[in-house]
């Protein structure tokens, strides 16, 4: 009895060192939103970056997960003295995976391609300052701007900006090429993504070998999904209120950091009578952010009062010319001529913040005399109705663009905000390289808006991200919306 004993602890302990030798390679990670196509450089949905930022694609530049900039297929780079040029050194033995070799030319079509006259990108005016893009040699490339842009490596970093093979635009929006560290293997629409490593990427190679991305859109279907263990990453749980039962079960880890998304109640500004001030400062009085962020957030999230994230430096509390004052919302619209209301659409996208959102603000509204219908939205239809079309009275969304307030400037964008002053600023900024000089434009920019009450600033989403306790690597926070696999591992 005492051999069989020894003879099943000693395999028991050759088990456990094989099962520490075979650490798992793939990685199942759930999202609630699915693309609408695999292009991030001609659309605005941020699920597209979720999925395919660093995984796939790369830029000259990219984000860290703590928000900082560093290179990424441009190993470095120099600013000429005028700030006018910009000189990137590329990294050697890139290839795209079709097997064609990256350069300079290949950035060239990139970022022609975006600042292009007939560009559908969604960022293109973060790059229509760039006069040129030359092609110093095959490794080295020049970006000649029409003024100085502050912003320049930053802009670069975004999904907007990543550096794409001609020969696959073709087909780049259901089979993306890219250089990342995996390659893009099938993308099963209505269910899941999958990737596999790039055993020819030019950097450290993922520890990873695979990586499926499945698309579950239901709050309840998460939740089930996550405690069956059906997948390992739930990135942006849509349902805060499950979490505390998440981090009391040892089996899971459970992620809360900050995102770039300032939620916002989107106003129509050009559609009447949203286009009067008073209506518009009238709707920020009837909103209470506080009930929003603990009704549809349980409490995960920060309240705003402008378009700007409150981990920046340069943010600026605002929340103190919008306070929830029902009276004084009713006696800016009896001033606007509306004595008894009016009646408007709430389109609501599916996001949790969106739907569960925009029944207790369609109900806030409703008390000050502003009757909101409901139209509940796919994101494909959010796209092309509210975002293209700008068929809309109201809306909810989360703009998840870091530091995105020059959105503001585009008098075409979908809430249709048309202001020389704060187009102008927006101007300067942008030129300006002195960071106390960029602070006060930054905060100048911030009260505009809120002075003008151009949307309803409701809060800055969490990232709530829930994990098997195994997985290591996560971003806990998000600087950009994206999932990167990169640098994620199993313990």
């Amino acid at each position: 009895m005492k051999s069989w004993t020894r003879n099943l602890a000693a395999s028991g302990a050759l088990a456990l060192i094989a099962a520490a030798g075979h650490a798992q390679t793939d990685i199942t990670v759930a999202l609630q939103l699915e693309p609408p196509h695999l292009d991030p450089t001609s659309a605005a949905a941020g699920a597209i970056d979720q999925v395919l930022y660093s995984n796939v694609f790369e830029g000259l530049t990219r984000f860290t997960g703590d928000g900082a900039i560093v290179p990424g297929l441009a190993e470095s780079w120099e600013i000429s003295d005028d700030g006018l040029t910009y000189t990137f050194k590329l990294r050697t033995g890139v290839i795209f995976h079709d097997g064609t070799a990256m350069d300079a030319e290949d950035v060239k079509f990139s970022l022609d391609r975006a600042r292009a006259d007939d560009s559908t990108n969604a960022q293109k005016a973060l790059y229509a300052g760039i006069a040129d893009v030359r092609v110093v040699d095959t490794g080295t490339v020049a970006l000649d701007l029409a003024e100085p842009n502050g912003n320049m490596l930053f802009n670069l970093a975004w999904g907007d900006a990543v550096i794409v093979a001609p020969e696959s635009i073709e087909t780049i929006k259901q089979a993306p090429v890219g250089t990342g560290a995996f390659k893009f293997v099938q993308w099963v629409q209505g269910d899941r993504i999958e990737l596999e490593r790039n055993p020819d990427y030019w950097g450290p190679p993922a520890s990873l070998e695979s990586a499926t991305f499945k698309f579950i859109s239901d709050p309840t279907a998460a939740f089930a999904a996550m405690m069956a263990e059906d997948v390992d990453v739930f990135a942006g749980f849509p349902a805060p209120e499950n979490l505390p039962q998440f981090e009391a079960d040892p089996r899971f880890q459970v992620l809360v950091g900050s995102t770039e998304g300032e939620t916002i109640l989107s106003t129509n500004n050009k559609m009447p009578p949203f286009d009067n001030a008073k209506v518009r400062a009238a709707v920020a009085h009837a909103i209470d952010r506080q009930a929003i962020i603990d009704g549809a957030m349980f409490g995960y999230g920060t309240p705003i009062g402008t378009h700007f994230a409150p981990h920046h430096p340069a943010y600026v509390d605002l929340t103190g010319l919008s306070p929830h004052d029902p009276a004084k919302a009713r006696a800016l619209l009896a001033e606007a001529g509306l004595p008894d209301g009016f009646e408007t659409t709430l389109h609501l996208p599916p996001p949790s913040y969106a739907r569960r959102g925009g029944e207790i603000i369609a109900a806030q509204l409703a008390e000050v005399g502003i009757r909101a219908e409901i139209i509940n939205v796919e994101w494909a239809q959010w796209l092309e109705t509210v975002f293209r079309g700008k068929d809309f009275g109201l809306t909810i969304v989360s703009h998840t663009e870091p530091m995105d307030i020059g959105i503001y400037a585009r008098p075409d964008y979908y809430f249709q905000y048309d202001n020389k002053t704060f187009q102008d600023l927006m101007g300067t900024l942008n030129s300006t390289t002195d960071p106390a000089a960029r602070t006060d434009n930054m905060q100048a920019a911030q009260r505009i808006i809120a002075e003008d009450y151009v949307n309803g600033y409701l809060f800055q989403l969490a990232a709530m991200s829930v994990a098997k306790a195994g997985v290591r690597g996560l971003w806990a926070n998000a600087p950009t919306q994206a999932v990167d696999l990169t640098a994620v591992s199993w313990e």
